[in-house]
C-alpha cells in the first residue's frame, strides 16, 4: 500500500498526485492491480473511503480503475457517454462531496470520443441520432459553441474533446454544491484527457 491508501482524509492534492503515479505505472505496464487481496476485500466490507470522484465517460477503453491503478474502493466512478452533466449526475457527485467526502473531483474525456463526434456531426453537418442520443448530445452541443471548422479534423476533435470537459466542469462549478465546496478550500475540481494511444492522462 502506498502512503495513503487506507488514511483518509487526505488533502485534494494528495490524492492527485496518487491518481497521477498510477497512471504512470499503467503507462510503464507495472499496475498493481494483480496484487489484490480477499484481505482487502474484507476491509471494503466495512465501507468505502475514496480519495477521489470520477466523472468519465461511458467508453470501454477508459475505465479509471485501470488507467489509474486504483484498488476497488479507492475511487468513486460515475460513467456516461460524453461525460456530461445531469441531475443525476449532479445528485451523484453530491453524494460523494457529501457522504463520502473526496476531496479531488475529476472530469475525465478521452481520444477518439464517440459522443463528442456524433456532436460536431450534428453541429457542423445537421447529422441526427435516435431521440434518446440526441438528449445526450444535447448537453454537449452548449460547450462546442467556441470551436470551428477550419481546423484539420483531428485538431477538431481534440479540442472538441478539451471543450466538452471544460463546459461539464462549467457546469458543476455554477451550482450552488459545486461553489460552496470550492469556497471551503478543502476539495479541488480538475479536468482531464486521456489518451488512448498513448495510455497517459493529461491533466488540464
Amino acid at each position: 500500500m502506498t502512503k495513503h491508501e487506507g488514511q483518509f482524509p487526505i488533502s485534494a492534492d494528495e490524492a492527485l498526485q496518487l491518481l497521477i503515479e498510477g497512471n504512470e505505472r499503467f503507462q510503464r505496464g507495472e499496475a498493481r492491480i494483480s496484487q489484490f487481496s480477499t484481505e482487502i476485500l474484507g476491509e471494503l466490507a466495512k465501507g468505502q473511503k475514496p480519495f477521489a470522484t470520477i466523472l468519465g465517460c461511458s467508453d470501454s477503453r477508459v475505465a479509471p480503475e485501470i488507467i489509474f491503478d486504483a484498488h476497488l474502493g479507492q475511487l468513486f466512478v460515475i460513467r456516461v457517454a460524453g461525460n456530461v452533466m445531469s441531475a443525476e449526475v449532479a445528485g451523484s457527485m453530491q453524494y460523494a462531496g457529501h457522504h463520502l467526502q473526496t476531496p479531488l473531483f475529476v472530469v475525465l474525456g478521452h481520444e477518439q470520443c464517440g459522443a463528442v463526434q456524433a456532436a460536431l456531426e450534428v453541429k457542423f453537418r445537421g447529422g441526427k441520432e435516435r431521440e434518446r442520443i440526441q438528449l445526450l448530445l444535447a448537453n454537449i452541443l452548449p460547450g462546442l459553441e467556441g470551436i470551428e471548422a477550419h481546423s484539420t479534423p483531428e485538431k477538431l476533435m481534440s479540442l472538441a474533446v478539451e471543450a466538452n470537459v471544460r463546459w461539464s466542469m462549467r457546469q458543476i462549478l455554477e451550482t450552488p454544491e459545486g461553489r460552496a465546496r470550492v469556497a471551503e478550500k478543502r476539495y479541488k475540481l480538475i479536468g482531464a484527457v486521456y489518451e488512448i494511444s498513448s495510455g497517459r492522462v493529461r491533466f488540464l
